[in-house]
């Protein structure tokens, strides 16, 4: 057992990394959102269907540029200097040879989507599995060390440059060669930065040995991505081989909001839940509890943007993006109620890796992608928000297998489990009867009183909106649960101890 100090420097660690995650991820999001918001301004869908028909042949080679030697890097106990040469140079060797199947295969994809135009997107996008196969050690320690400062420093850096690029050739006319190059670039950077911020560098040699100890996880990492893919991408496969590129662009800029918003309130924690996690992984009472906590926090920031997103998708695509991406409103409304469920979902298999059972979530993700690829085959005939349903349908009705799963790895308790939901979703219902009451209001009196233009009266409802759905959401936790705001002030408290945050 890990004697107090070290306890509370992990603990003052594992705070320290959840600022520096936010800061990484909400800025990160934020710069993306606003390049995403004038790439959609600028762009059709059509140039979004193409790169995203690309990046479903370019994110299953993906899978095998790092064969999960990364995560077995942050959750191996005994870590030596052989292991990361092997891992480096393992990485890179793949991702050349990945570079240059996918180069070759390029054709033999665009005949399979009846999609000509994507071969040389696949050809130049090539290019990240040798870029992604220089960095992957260097970001993995910086995880396994919760330098998550130096990490966001990377990510801040990559995303604005890519974002630079974009916009600059999207403004010179380049349609889709504007995604590609704001890939390019963002990967190019990345890796200068992951180089600047890490002193580690790797030595001219390879260990058979070391090799074998990483494999040996890393199988099962490389197994459980390989189904993430297909629960990832498995939509967009279908629908680009049955609908067309159209249709997928509509599709996969609604899932790209999603993503973003996923981003925004999920991974933070969730970044910081695999090293953290991992060093409990012999005190399961401690494991259990930071479980426990890891899902109250989350839920209370995932359930009301999530379901506030569902209710205000007609007045956020059309007033944000423009009226051409109308298509994309029931599709966005419908996946967002997955995610308060992914709230707490999104710790499982970070639990199940931490205590060192990979094969258990490889089995978990192999039903998971079954499930998925089932529903949407069946669903895709009647188009993308049949597809989107399906995704959502699938996810609550197997809802209760990963919970199954954690009750026998670390004895959760249900009830236990399932408080750490009541009150944000209590909030959140009350929250969704004040929006309402705002927009009908809104619309009766506002729009017929002033001769306000549809935008002004577009965006004034949507600010109206947002400000009424946090203040309901906050006053009803404060009624119902005022302890959830201390926990947030001494999470606060721990960020900013030189800051007094009592009144």
């Amino acid at each position: 057992m890990e004697p107090p100090n070290q306890t509370s420097n992990l603990r003052h660690k594992a705070v320290k990394g959840v600022l520096w995650s936010a800061i990484e991820s909400w800025g990160k999001q934020a710069v993306s959102f606003g390049v995403f918001f004038l790439l959609a301004r600028l762009l059709g869908p059509q140039a979004f269907g193409l790169v995203a028909l690309s990046g479903i042949f370019l994110n299953f080679l993906q899978i095998f540029v790092d064969q999960g030697f990364s995560t077995a890097i942050v959750q191996r106990h005994d870590l030596e200097p052989e292991h990361l040469d092997t891992a480096f140079w393992t990485n890179l060797g793949v991702s050349i040879l990945l570079a240059t199947l996918s180069v070759a295969c390029s054709g033999l994809v665009a005949f399979f989507f009846k999609e000509p135009k994507i071969v040389p997107i696949i050809c130049w996008l090539s290019l990240n599995f040798v870029l992604n196969g220089l960095s992957s050690v260097q970001q993995a320690l910086l995880q396994r060390s919760l330098a998550f400062k130096s990490l966001a420093i990377r990510s801040l850096i990559a995303v604005v440059v890519g974002g630079i690029v974009g916009i600059i050739l999207a403004f010179l006319g380049f349609g889709v060669w504007s995604l590609v190059g704001q890939y390019l670039a963002n990967s190019v950077a990345q890796v200068i930065a992951l180089w600047w911020v890490s002193d580690w560098r790797p030595r001219f040699r390879f260990s058979q040995k070391h090799f074998k100890e990483l494999f040996a996880f890393g199988i099962n990492v490389t197994g459980i991505n390989l189904l993430n893919f297909v629960n990832q991408n498995s939509d967009n496969l279908l629908i680009g081989y049955f609908l067309d590129s159209v249709a997928l662009g509509y599709y996969s800029v609604a899932y790209r909001i999603f993503m973003i918003v996923t981003q925004l309130m999920i991974s933070v924690i969730q970044k910081i839940a695999m090293p953290v996690f991992s060093r409990l992984q012999q005190e399961p009472e401690k494991m259990r509890k930071a479980f426990y906590n890891a899902i109250s926090f989350t839920s209370l920031l995932a359930f009301p943007v999530f379901i506030g997103i569902s209710i205000l998708s007609p007045d956020l695509i059309v007033t944000v993006f423009g009226e051409k991406w109308k298509t994309s409103v029931p599709v966005l409304q419908l996946l967002t109620l997955v995610g308060p469920l992914y709230a707490g979902f999104y710790y499982n298999g970070t639990v199940i890796m931490a205590m060192g059972k990979p094969s258990w979530n490889l089995a978990l993700y192999c039903i998971q992608a079954i499930g998925n690829f089932t529903c949407f085959l069946i669903a895709v005939r009647w188009g993308i928000v049949a597809v989107a349903a399906s995704y959502v349908f699938r996810a609550y009705i197997m809802s209760p297998i990963p919970i199954f799963v954690l009750k026998k790895l670390i004895n959760i308790k249900l009830t236990t489990y399932l408080q750490q939901y009541f009150t944000p979703l209590v909030a959140t219902l009350a929250m969704v009867a004040g929006i309402l009451g705002i927009k009908s209001l809104f619309n009766l009196s506002i729009r017929n009183l002033f001769g306000f233009p549809d935008i002004v009266n577009s965006y004034a409802l949507l600010a109206l909106c947002i400000v009424g759905g946090f203040l309901i959401y906050t006053g009803t936790i404060t009624l119902i649960a005022p302890q959830h705001l201390q926990q947030i002030r001494n999470l606060l408290s721990s960020l900013f101890p030189k800051m007094s945050l009592k009144k």
